[in-house]
């Protein structure tokens, strides 16, 4: 387990906002500080996920003191979030009723998932509530 850091930013009239230093790109919000806090693990998960499909080295995480360093990340509170890093996607061929792929791809672009990440992540819960 690895755990990275995040930053959780609040503007006024906003949700929360979560970013992570080590990847940029990958960004989640919450209305509330715990709901942020959850989606921040889930974009993180998708995010690795992504990467490890595309063959790319997944950093090793910074230290706080690192993180710090950039006066950029000094307005945001940070926080660890802890995610499983997996080493090998297998690709498998599903069929799907067309409406119901494109309501998966629709939802998973609205939400910041990839289509892949989306249904691994619907299908754990499934499974987690068996």
């Amino acid at each position: 387990m690895a755990h990275y850091i995040a930053l959780i930013h609040k503007d006024a009239d906003s949700d929360y906002g979560v970013s992570f230093p080590d990847f940029p790109g990958c960004i989640s919000a919450g209305v509330t500080l715990d709901e942020a806090r959850d989606m921040a693990a889930e974009a993180l998960a998708f995010h690795i996920e992504g990467m490890v499909e595309d063959g790319e080295a997944i950093p090793e995480p910074s230290s706080l003191e690192q993180v710090m360093a950039d006066h950029e990340n000094r307005d945001g509170v940070a926080i660890l979030v802890a995610t499983e890093i997996r080493s090998k996607t297998v690709r498998v061929n599903i069929t799907l009723p067309e409406d119901t792929l494109r309501d998966v791809d629709r939802y998973a672009e609205a939400h910041g998932f990839t289509r892949s990440g989306f249904l691994v992540q619907a299908a754990k819960r499934v499974m987690e509530k068996a």
